[in-house]
C-alpha cells in the first residue's frame, strides 16, 4: 500500500513542486502564499487519486466527514510545510526549489500514516 501510495503522493508533489515552481520562482509571488495555494491543490489531487488507487473511501467515514478530515490532516501538514519552508529560505538561506523539495518531503508520511489509520 505505501508503494501505491508513493506514486500518488509523487504525482501530488508533481502538481505541488511544479506549480510552486511556477508561481514563485518564475512568477515571483510570495513563496509562502504560493506555498498555501499549490498545498490545497496537491491535497485535492492526493485525495482523488488516493481514494481511486490506494485507500477504500466510505469505509470508516462518509465522504463529507472524509473529505474534512483530509483537509484537517492536511492543514497540519500544511503548518509543517510552510515552517520548513520558512526556515530553509529565509532564516538558513537555502535556494527556494531546495526549500519546497525538503518542505514537501517532510510531510509524507505524516499523510499517509494518518490517511491509513486514521481516515480510510
Amino acid at each position: 500500500m505505501i508503494v501505491k501510495y508513493l506514486f500518488v503522493g509523487g504525482a501530488a508533489a508533481f502538481v505541488d513542486i511544479s506549480l510552486f515552481a511556477v508561481f514563485a520562482k518564475v512568477l515571483q509571488y510570495n513563496y509562502l502564499i504560493v506555498g498555501f495555494s499549490t498545498f490545497l491543490i496537491a491535497t485535492a489531487v492526493n485525495y482523488h487519486l488516493s481514494i481511486r488507487y490506494v485507500f477504500e473511501s466510505n469505509i470508516k467515514h462518509n465522504r463529507k466527514k472524509e473529505i474534512f478530515l483530509v483537509y484537517l490532516v492536511s492543514g497540519i501538514g500544511l503548518v509543517f510545510n510552510l515552517t520548513v519552508l520558512y526556515l530553509t529560505i529565509d532564516l538558513w538561506n537555502f535556494e527556494m526549489m531546495l526549500g519546497k523539495l525538503l518542505a514537501s518531503g517532510s510531510v509524507f508520511f505524516w499523510n499517509y500514516l494518518m490517511r491509513k489509520y486514521f481516515i480510510f
